[in-house]
């Protein structure tokens, strides 16, 4: 057979499949030919350049964004809402509604989801997720403390028990302050049973859904009674500290930033997250980049879900 002839046939072959929409099957009885050596045609057309796949991506995705994100920070996976302001108020909806979606669709049945208390981000993803038609989760845990100042303690249990009606599962809070007044009111803490309960869920997690906070707390955080004083703030910029994620916090090379403050709070530790199989860090703004890029570089999250003006920065 001749070259022309051959690349004859690759044309037909390709025709046959992609324009016609036949089956492999098909061609094989059209052209008399065996399935597998259709088969062997199909792969030979796209090396010789007579078939090239080209893909589009739709307007309001960013995958090349996506990839250099997952390739610069070693990810999973990289999600970028499209935003068309650079606000707080804009990128929380974006960010909120792409990590329904994305949860929505990677679910599994059994999973076993933990989710931190005092997020923004967070309590919009809850907002935006869709009622599903048969349980999938098996647990929803709160990873960190969510008892609070009372005029704001419906935002913790409702990230956890709204998460779990929504996903057909069992609710898990964990009934304790997220920033305790003393190592030792810690240590009384976790002798209660409930909390105790709640904290042996940290092992068993499949899914972790957090935010990431700059060093600075945000106004729901600092409203909940849980955030550190100025001075205890100011002391953990002094040891390199640039954010947190449910009160744990990191340095801008994404090493932890330990200290007293560990020994108060009641929650996830970053060792606990980094053993979870897939921690979804959902956040975005300007003020978080410093924190979001130390957070990545530690490794505590493997899925990111932000926004294309934070993504582009963090590039």
């Amino acid at each position: 057979m001749s070259r022309t002839d051959e690349l004859r046939m690759l044309l037909r072959v390709a025709q046959l499949y992609y324009e016609d929409k036949l089956k492999q099957a098909e061609i094989s009885q059209t052209l008399h030919v065996s399935q597998a050596t259709v088969s062997r045609l199909l792969k030979r057309a796209e090396a010789e350049g007579v078939v090239r796949v080209t893909i589009t991506a739709p307007r309001g995705t960013y995958p090349q964004i996506e990839n250099g994100l997952r390739q610069r920070y070693g990810l999973s996976e990289a999600i970028v809402a499209e935003c068309f302001e650079d606000r707080e108020e804009a990128i929380l909806s974006a960010i909120g509604a792409a990590a329904a979606n994305y949860l929505e669709v990677t679910l599994s049945q059994g999973d076993v989801i933990g989710i931190s208390s005092w997020s923004a981000s967070l309590l919009r993803m809850v907002d935006a997720i869709h009622p599903m038609k048969r349980p999938h989760a098996e647990r929803v845990v709160q990873i960190l403390g969510g008892i609070g100042n009372p005029s704001v303690q419906s935002h913790a249990t409702q990230l956890t028990t709204r998460l779990a009606m929504l996903t057909g599962a069992e609710a898990q809070l964990l009934p304790a302050q997220g920033v305790v007044s003393s190592s030792a009111a810690r240590l009384i803490m976790l002798g209660d049973p409930y909390v105790r309960a709640a904290i042996d869920q940290f092992r068993r997690m499949t899914i972790a859904l957090i935010g990431i906070g700059a060093l600075q707390p945000s106004l729901m955080l600092s409203n909940s009674g849980n955030a550190f004083t100025d001075a205890e703030l100011q002391d953990l910029a002094r040891r390199g500290a640039v954010g947190d994620t449910s009160l744990r916090f990191f340095d801008r090379n994404g090493a932890p930033v330990h200290g007293p403050l560990d020994d108060r709070v009641i929650g996830v530790t970053l060792e606990e997250l980094k053993q979870t199989p897939r921690v979804v860090g959902v956040a975005g703004g300007d003020r978080k980049v410093e924190a979001i890029r130390g957070c990545l570089i530690g490794g505590f999250v493997n899925v990111l879900v932000t926004d294309k003006f934070t993504a582009e920065k963090l590039l």
